[in-house]
């Protein structure tokens, strides 16, 4: 019997929520935009859904790429490109799920960021999913961040990310026409370091 470390992967823990909650299910098309080596992809590999992804990292691709022939030898490995998620090729209302986990974040400056999530939301189809975990000021004390430049700051783990805070995910939601499928969650690890889980449905006009 495999283990669920097997079966699943080392998947973020609230993508797995949404999986456990039917969001995502057979038959639906998945784009993991920014998908690394492919460590949310190991399930909906081996359970044949129809997988995409992207990430500006040749090796990472290719760690993906291996990664799909192992679990789904049948995929395609055109379906994983290798472009930034901001200049995506995918088309317009392509996907039923996407995926952005732990890749906002390393946005340079606010119009990278708002380029690489407007082109994930064009490629999400009406009706669809939105998954995004993503660093944030939540949660944090401002004594705790080291501003650098616009949005980007140091955070008690060494690391500078872009930050997000609530207003800004609630007027991005207003702008993009999504609607919350769960309420925003966010996890202080520590007080070194907060993440944000982010799940949107985009309305059908």
């Amino acid at each position: 019997m495999s283990s669920l470390t097997d079966q699943f992967g080392p998947i973020d823990i609230y993508l797995f929520d949404q999986l456990l909650k039917g969001r995502i299910a057979p038959g639906m098309r998945i784009l993991d935009a920014g998908c690394g080596g492919g460590r949310n992809l190991v399930y909906l590999l081996r359970e044949g859904y129809e997988v995409f992804g992207t990430d500006a990292d040749p090796r990472a691709v290719d760690a993906t790429r291996r990664l799909a022939s192992s679990l789904s030898p049948s995929l395609p490995p055109e379906n994983f490109h290798l472009e930034p998620i901001e200049k995506m090729s995918f088309p317009e209302d392509f996907a039923d799920v996407v995926l952005s986990s732990a890749v906002l974040h390393f946005a340079r400056d606010e119009p990278q960021f708002n380029a690489m999530l407007r082109t994930m939301w064009r490629v999400l189809k009406p009706g669809g999913l939105f998954f995004c975990r993503l660093a944030s000021s939540i949660g944090l004390a401002e004594s705790q961040l080291r501003p650098t430049t616009g949005r980007r700051a140091i955070l008690p783990d060494g690391g500078e990310y872009f930050l997000i805070d609530e207003a800004l995910l609630l007027k991005l939601t207003t702008e993009l026409g999504g609607e919350f499928v769960d309420p925003m969650k966010t996890s202080v690890v520590q007080n070194l370091r907060s993440m944000t889980t982010w799940v949107l449905r985009k309305k059908a006009f």
